[in-house]
């Protein structure tokens, strides 16, 4: 993220989270004078901003980006609560957003974006299945940190697909279609720009296939990859609010506090989040300034 981004991001951040502030002191004659000043800008015309209604807000988005009713209600009732919601959400804007942009079938990168901080994958705690393979440096230490995580149990993560640039992208899906017909590979593979293995924070796990969802290393990475900042992507029995067949291999980087918010708010779904936090985005018309202004409003 660009500096400027950045402030802009913290901007609107402290905006609003000075927004929700509340004081239960009594009136005194500060608080006195300020009800003048409020008083002496309407009369010069100047407006005074708004409290954002979060209820609505809430509603509006969960809407929008096709929530579940059931997890819907577990996040109104949470808000009701005064929960930490609101502020794990401006935690998570002010981070990088290529941790939570939403890269879909219908929401794509550029042709041209590569992250500039990509690093090369050596064999060490976990396993390397070809050479050339890369992610980026806060993913590939975090990958580091569960395999050694996982070597403690006696399991070895094996890598077998990381970053892919636009290109090669594009002819891992020209060679699905020839071998599998574009129906059953558009289950299974992402069209160039749309594919999450661009941002350079996805790891195909094993031997990409079903089979792996079996093997302990499989099992292991379910119940824990969220504690290391990794969400399963593609779970089983979502293809139809992910858009491709279950990968039980295929694991995004999005951070720990971005995992943890998957998990806590939206029962592990990686699509239902990325979703809301798009539309939050939207509906918040936070002034995005960077390459990633056009992925979130695509």
């Amino acid at each position: 993220m660009t500096k400027k981004a950045s402030l802009l991001f913290a901007a609107a951040i402290l905006f609003f989270a000075g927004c929700t502030k509340r004081s239960d002191q009594p009136a005194t004659a500060s608080t006195e004078n300020a009800e003048e000043s409020e008083v002496m800008q309407k009369n010069v015309g100047e407006e005074i901003p708004e409290e954002p209604n979060y209820s609505s807000l809430l509603l509006d988005v969960l809407a929008k980006a096709e929530i579940p009713q059931d997890i819907s209600l577990k996040i109104q009732e949470s808000m009701a609560e005064n929960s930490d919601f609101i502020q794990d959400i401006s935690g998570i804007l002010q981070d990088d957003p290529y941790l939570w942009i939403l890269v879909d079938k219908e929401h794509s990168l550029p042709e041209n974006y590569e992250p500039d901080d990509l690093v090369k994958l050596k064999k060490g705690s976990y396993k390397v299945n070809k050479n050339g393979l890369s992610l980026r440096n806060a993913a590939a230490a975090s990958l580091e940190e569960m395999a050694v995580a996982a070597k403690s149990k006696k399991l070895t993560l094996t890598v077998s697909s990381a970053y892919r640039s636009y290109k090669y992208q594009t002819n891992i899906h020209k060679r699905s279609i020839k071998t599998l017909g574009q129906k059953a590979a558009d289950r299974g593979s992402a069209r160039p720009g749309y594919s999450q293995h661009q941002l350079g924070l996805v790891v195909d796990f094993g031997t990409i296939t079903d089979a792996f969802a079996k093997t302990a290393e499989g099992r292991w990475l379910l119940a824990n990859a969220s504690s290391f900042g990794w969400s399963l992507s593609y779970p089983q029995g979502y293809e139809k609010v992910t858009g491709y067949r279950w990968e039980s291999w295929h694991y995004r980087y999005t951070g720990k506090e971005l995992a943890k918010f998957i998990e806590t708010y939206f029962d592990g779904i990686q699509q239902y989040a990325l979703r809301f936090l798009h539309e939050w985005v939207q509906a918040t018309a936070l002034p995005l300034q960077n390459d990633t202004e056009k992925n979130i409003n695509s």
